[in-house]
């Protein structure tokens, strides 16, 4: 059996591979026909398989299958959670305060820089816990709050996002979408919008938690949004990616057919303004492989990151991943500028030739691997731009990072190395900048294989003295002026020191979590810690849910209104698990 996600959802081919056999059996009423489990929701679905009945009988699938299934199976949409369900209320007499603000990626130049935080520089090394939050059945937190009118807003693993008040964490309301929440949170014109791992666009009131609306970004089964959308002028700008790279290792799949796309939505309604894909060629088969799999494309350039929104120019910039699978396109691993008004692409710049993978490549058989078999040294952060002088930032997973100019079509005016790169090495989410200097953590995370007992399983395991690393660079030139070494993991089990987590400043103070679990804030002027929170610890919550810190990736801190906001545990590839978001604030008051 071939499968083919272009001919038949890969949700339904995997349902009738693992699941009619029982769900379709005749005269079996103790087990729920297909046409009951449609009345569930995916995120149900999703969770039945991962931590409740259908636990052992999904055993045999790989996370992103269990979330093809239940995204195909299920119902989607958002509701809100009941208020009895909901524990540590605040109480209806509590009004938001008119506070410091996040309510977005990083700004619309993403330069991830906090100029009014309500604090100082010499107010970070007070900082305490003021309260924490426990995420229930979450081993990994990726999605970065934003903060607006004296609430914090954060999405989940369990698909849920919440609207907690600032200062106190009570939750003022709580409401399920239909799977995990991949992108961060936007703050605009009273709205939250999210993406998640089904491929869904939302947008929920911001002070009742009601849903307002949702799109499906794309109608590729693997579809998924970890592009935290962008807004602007009354627009949603959002980017397109998916999991297809990953449902590649799996057997008799034909790779691939998934294109990378970017959308514009009108923010009140979500009605689709304009769709552009990153490649233009429709895919189709392509024969087979060196090693004789059957080979469609070409396919891949997901967008992972925030557009970069230049009003001047009157353009949006996107940054591309990798081919999947051959032939090799011109836009991956590339920046594209596309009209703001139309989606046209106006000019693109590719800065990795010929980089065509999918995770069956670093398997023993890589059966799917593209012949091409690039390093994947896509993008996963967002540009930044700048204005004295007028530049793009841009950093990827090679280790590289550049200033190229706008004006000339993406024309690189410097580089700089500062790590080898790696497939998730190199600068994963995004550094920040101040417009003059620029602030890049280094993941470089590699890992080590450990034989356990006398079997033949082989566990693998971050490599706890690899990566990680704190470089300012001056934005001008790309100039070294300080970097700050990595942390030592010592005995900690599962810990790196990688730092793949976005970087967030404010005046004198840059704030890098790192895989080793520690949040820590950095001097502008030396690199120098001047403040370290450990998160890998037991919490008392504020609603009461058992909560622990662990490795910190994905999106970074947030600072506003005088408080730091973060999130902790990381349990993909090896890493810590945790479910904990953390409010810090000075002395903890």
């Amino acid at each position: 059996m071939v499968l083919i996600a272009a001919d038949e959802p890969l949700g339904s081919q995997l349902y009738k591979k693992h699941c009619a056999s029982c769900h379709e059996a005749a005269g079996n009423n103790r087990i729920p026909p297909q046409s009951a489990l449609r009345q569930l929701t995916s995120a149900g679905i999703l969770k039945a398989m991962e931590v409740g009945v259908m636990k052992p009988q999904s055993a045999g699938m790989s996370r992103s299958e269990r979330r093809a299934v239940s995204a195909w199976l299920g119902k989607a949409g958002a509701s809100s959670i009941a208020a009895d369900r909901l524990k540590n209320r605040c109480a209806p007499a509590l009004q938001a305060a008119v506070g410091g603000e996040w309510t977005s990626w990083g700004g619309a130049s993403n330069l991830r820089y906090q100029t009014a935080p309500g604090l100082s520089a010499p107010d970070v090394p007070k900082l305490k816990l003021k309260w924490a939050f426990g995420v229930p059945d979450a081993t990994v937190i990726r999605s970065q709050p934003a903060v607006a009118n004296g609430r914090v807003y954060f999405g989940t693993q369990e698909g849920v996002i919440y609207s907690l008040d600032a200062a106190t964490g009570c939750t003022h309301w709580a409401t399920e979408v239909t799977s995990q929440v991949r992108s961060g949170i936007v703050i605009a014109n009273g709205n939250v919008f999210a993406g998640d791992v089904s491929g869904r666009i939302y947008s929920i009131n911001a002070t009742s938690g009601v849903p307002n609306w949702q799109v499906k970004a794309d109608e590729h089964p693997a579809t998924m949004v970890t592009s935290t959308p962008a807004y602007h002028d009354g627009k949603l700008y959002v980017g397109v990616a998916s999991y297809e790279e990953a449902i590649a290792v799996t057997p008799g799949y034909a790779c691939c057919t998934f294109r990378g796309s970017a959308m514009a939505l009108d923010a009140a309604t979500g009605k689709v303004l304009w769709k552009t894909y990153a490649i233009g060629d429709v895919p189709k088969p392509r024969g087979v492989t060196k090693k004789g799999a059957k080979s469609i494309g070409p396919s891949g350039a997901g967008i992972w990151a925030a557009p970069t929104i230049d009003a001047a120019a009157r353009l949006v910039y996107f940054m591309t991943g990798d081919n999947y699978s051959d032939p090799p396109t011109l836009t991956s691993d590339a920046l594209l500028a596309l009209n703001m008004d139309t989606g046209k692409i106006e000019w693109s710049k590719q800065y990795l030739a010929n980089d065509a993978y999918n995770s069956s490549c670093p398997l023993p058989d890589g059966v799917n691997c593209p012949d091409s078999n690039g390093p994947d040294f896509d993008f996963g952060a967002s540009a930044i731009l700048i204005e004295k002088p007028r530049l793009l930032l841009i950093a990827q997973k090679s280790g590289e990072v550049r200033g190229v100019d706008p004006a000339k079509k993406g024309e690189i005016v410097w580089n700089t190395r500062i790590g080898k790169g790696g497939v998730l090495g190199g600068i994963q989410w995004g550094p920040a900048s101040d417009g003059k200097m620029m602030y890049v953590a280094l993941s470089d995370v590699a890992f080590t294989r450990r034989r356990i007992g006398n079997g033949n399983d082989v566990r693998v395991e971050n490599d706890p003295k690899a990566g990680g690393g704190l470089f300012a660079l001056r934005a001008d030139n790309g100039e070294r002026m300080w970097m700050a070494a990595p942390a030592v993991c010592g005995d900690r089990p599962l810990c790196s020191p990688a730092q793949s987590a976005a970087v967030t400043a404010m005046p004198g103070v840059v704030f890098s979590g790192a895989m080793d679990g520690h949040l820590r804030a950095y001097s502008m002027s030396d690199g120098k810690v001047i403040w370290d929170f450990d998160t890998v610890r037991d919490f008392a919550t504020i609603n009461g849910v058992a909560a622990r810190g662990g490795g910190i990736d994905g999106g970074g801190a947030v600072v506003a209104g005088g408080m730091v906001f973060a999130g902790s545990g990381y349990a993909q590839f090896g890493g810590m698990p945790g479910n904990v978001i953390m409010a810090f604030s000075v002395d903890g008051r």
